[in-house]
């Protein structure tokens, strides 16, 4: 199945989120709309096909979402180890006992930062408990992840 991004060549803070239109504004939708007429339909006829119908949206909505949700939570232990690796490879030897210091929220972030700005910022994300979104927008040179499920 394809991935339904185009290569961002200039990725950056403002544009590196996915959006992947089959879930996003299909998939996602639709299953909420059973959802919703689901119970308007167990509000108008409450009976046992009513009732069933509504337990069937209501597990494929969830189904749904673990299927999305499985595969970013893979993703993101693949980015913690990738830049604890990077980060041994980068880092001075001084910081480098501070890489499991690291939440698995900063590795994320860190991972759009150019290995010439990683050590500094890395040590700057440590030493401030710098969030995700802080640590993006320290970043200077984007180092493009168009991997992203």
């Amino acid at each position: 199945m394809p991935v339904y991004d185009t290569c961002m060549a200039e990725q950056s803070l403002k544009n590196h989120t996915r959006l992947d239109p089959l879930f996003h504004l299909f998939l996602a939708p639709l299953s909420l709309f059973f959802v919703v007429e689901s119970v308007v339909r167990i509000i108008r006829a409450p009976n046992w096909d009513s009732t069933v119908h509504l337990l069937a949206a209501v597990f494929a909505f969830f189904a749904l979402i673990k299927l999305r949700t499985y595969p970013l939570k893979v993703q993101d232990r693949v980015i913690r180890l990738e830049e604890r690796l990077r980060l041994k490879e980068l880092l001075p030897p001084s910081l480098q006992s501070s890489i499991p210091e690291f939440s698995e929220q900063q590795l994320i972030g860190l991972r759009f930062a150019s290995d010439a700005e990683l050590p500094d910022l890395a040590a700057k994300a440590l030493e401030a408990k710098l969030t995700p979104t802080q640590i993006k927008q320290s970043v200077r040179l984007w180092r493009p992840d168009n991997w992203r499920v």
